[in-house]
């Protein structure tokens, strides 16, 4: 026998609790909710994902604060929470997962490649982690997906 998934736990944890989800991503540009909507059975938890490349985009489509988006930039904690509660919002979601940060090669904005926040907005919780991946761009982009997940799952339980 396998061990479940992340992403298959944490739809498995969802399901549990009745509560759906809905993903905001950046630096992932759609890893994450791919990793969630390849389980089989997903349709009847997640609700959507929203892709926010783009800092205006975390603004104006997930209502992230401009002026925290101006005064810090895109790679901090306060606009990962603000994109886990925006997705919620617009898909609908119990529960919103966000993740933003350097995936390199360069850095952004003074933050160095591998410096990513994940979120998590749920009823009655409110988590984001810093993580400080080491790789290139694909194991930095792997890694705040599984960190994402982990999260959720940390949330969910």
């Amino acid at each position: 026998m396998t061990a479940a998934s992340p992403a298959s736990e944490v739809l498995d944890a969802a399901r549990l609790a009745g509560l759906t989800l809905g993903v905001a991503e950046s630096l992932t540009g759609g890893l994450l909710v791919a990793a969630l909507v390849e389980v089989p059975g997903a349709s009847a938890v997640v609700r959507g994902g929203v892709v926010a490349y783009a800092t205006e985009v975390k603004s104006s489509l997930l209502g992230v604060d401009a002026a925290l988006l101006a005064a810090r930039g895109a790679v901090d904690p306060d606009v990962a929470t603000q994109m886990a509660d925006g997705v919620r919002r617009v898909v609908g979601a119990d529960v919103g997962v966000a993740t933003t940060g350097v995936a390199g090669p360069q850095a952004q904005d003074g933050h160095p490649p591998g410096e990513v926040y994940v979120a998590v907005s749920a009823p009655g919780a409110a988590l984001v982690r810093r993580l400080d991946l080491g790789g290139d761009r694909a194991a930095v982009r792997d890694g705040a997906v599984r960190a994402a997940l982990e999260l959720a799952l940390e949330a969910l339980r």
